[in-house]
């Protein structure tokens, strides 16, 4: 804890419910209750200089709440406390900064030009939210929630593991998520059940795979995943914009996302009235097919996964789409299979990948699953399905 931390909370605080000792000063004299001194027995008996053992022990170090002054240190290598001491120590793994402060303290250019630095330094920023700052002002300053952090650090994680545990790592990977919306009038839409959250997995998953993903989703109300670039779409033509603009830059595709075949002809530019009628007549017409384009357009070099939600005959329905669309794998669930529906937290599916012949694709049925160890077991079996390719 910082001088100024202290001033918020005591150090007792922190050693009483955490049970671990809390470091706040660099000298023995004048250290309050709770805090322990910089200079300390080591777990043999002689002495460790704590700044530089916890810099030697510890796989990350998060600063959180970074305050302007903690950020401005470290962009230009000041160690005059504890804490900025055992930043200047740490050399091992990934470094994250929270920064909270006033709007204005934030928004300021040499505050930006410090973040800027520390970017550079190899430090990853956790930006914060807008709102009500504790000031009275509003604007962004508040430090992001601690669940966002404790996202942010396992991704870190993660993505520091040795390669052989990273098998999508130096790959592009582009996700599609989320239903889309089709609107008749300025009130009303056609779309589907879909919650995003087999897609948003997916995303998720890839990340932690070492992949740079890029998510392109319909309309939920899920958080965006760390460390992924969203986009946000709503219909279906806008999904295939940004689909057909980035997916040459992507080494894998996966379409999970639940794209609606048709939309209306015309969009009424007033609210559609019922005016005592007992019916309306509404003529459709149909979206582009993002999955069977991008089946088109793929090099040798890329590989596609498309997605396929059938209410019977799964598996015929299945091959005809797998080959129609030229995908490289087609990921099928029965909507009316327990466990498979939309806004489920688990699925069931059956994965179809290309046979000897058209009529005959390799077919594995697999087992009900939540949907984060789904989308593993789909983005491993891709990684090997290309690494396999790779060695012919």
């Amino acid at each position: 804890m910082t001088a100024a931390a202290q001033e918020f909370v005591t150090p007792l605080t922190f050693s009483s419910l955490t049970h671990t000792p809390t470091r706040m000063s660099m000298f023995a004299a004048g250290h309050r209750p709770g805090a322990t001194a910089d200079v300390a027995p080591g777990p043999d008996g002689p002495l460790q200089i704590s700044h530089v053992a916890d810099a030697k022990w510890a796989d990350l170090l998060a600063v959180a709440p970074a305050s302007a002054d903690i950020i401005a240190k470290i962009a230009c290598g000041i160690a005059d406390d504890q804490l900025t001491s055992t930043i200047l120590a740490y050399d091992k793994g990934p470094k994250i900064l929270c920064p909270a402060m006033n709007v204005h303290m934030y928004e300021n250019a040499v505050t930006q030009r410090n973040l800027n630095t520390c970017r550079e330094l190899g430090w990853t920023i956790v930006e914060p939210e807008s709102g009500m700052l504790a000031c009275g002002d509003a604007g962004k300053g508040r430090m992001e929630e601690p669940a966002r952090i404790e996202t942010a650090v396992k991704a870190l994680l993660l993505a520091n593991r040795p390669d052989g545990e990273l098998p999508l790592k130096g790959l592009a990977v582009l996700v599609t998520a989320g239903p889309t919306q089709e609107p008749l009038d300025p009130v009303r839409f056609l779309t589907n059940h879909s919650t995003g959250k087999m897609g948003y997995a997916l995303a998720e998953q890839a990340r932690n795979l070492g992949a740079q993903v890029t998510l392109v989703s319909g309309p939920v109300a899920l958080d965006a995943p760390y460390g992924v670039d969203v986009v946000d779409v709503t219909t279906a033509r806008d999904m295939f914009d940004v689909v057909t603009s980035r997916f040459s830059d992507t080494d894998i595709t996966v379409m999970a996302a639940a794209v609606g075949d048709f939309r209306p002809v015309e969009q009424a530019r007033d609210k559609i009235k019922k005016n005592g009628r007992s019916g309306i007549e509404l003529e459709l017409t149909s979206n582009p097919d993002i999955l069977a384009w991008a089946g088109e357009h793929k090099r040798p070099d890329q590989t596609l996964c498309g997605f396929a939600m059938e209410t019977r005959d799964l598996e015929a329905n299945a091959a005809k789409k797998l080959n129609g669309k030229h995908c490289d794998m087609l990921v099928a669930n029965n909507l009316r299979t327990p466990g498979a529906g939309f806004a489920a937290d688990t699925n069931v599916v059956t994965v179809l990948t290309p046979g000897e012949t058209a009529d005959r694709p390799s077919i594995e049925r697999w087992s009900k699953m939540g949907k984060d160890a789904l989308a593993k077991r789909i983005l491993v079996k891709l990684a090997a399905m290309r690494a396999d390719g790779e060695r012919r």
